[in-house]
């Protein structure tokens, strides 16, 4: 019983974002996320022009 008070109060203690802040952030991994994609395909789409370079 002890564990299960000290855990709520706890979370008493925490400091929840706003939906602001949660759109926020939400909207930065998600652009963050499709830049590294883009990123990442771009790079392999040049390996892989270079690689067929290299075999053909």
């Amino acid at each position: 019983m002890k564990f299960i008070k000290s855990v709520i109060h706890e979370m008493t203690l925490v400091t929840w974002p706003t939906a602001k802040e949660t759109r926020r952030d939400t909207t930065t991994v998600i652009i963050t996320s499709l830049l590294f994609a883009a990123y990442f395909a771009l790079a392999d789409w040049v390996i892989l022009l270079i690689l067929k370079a290299f075999i053909f």
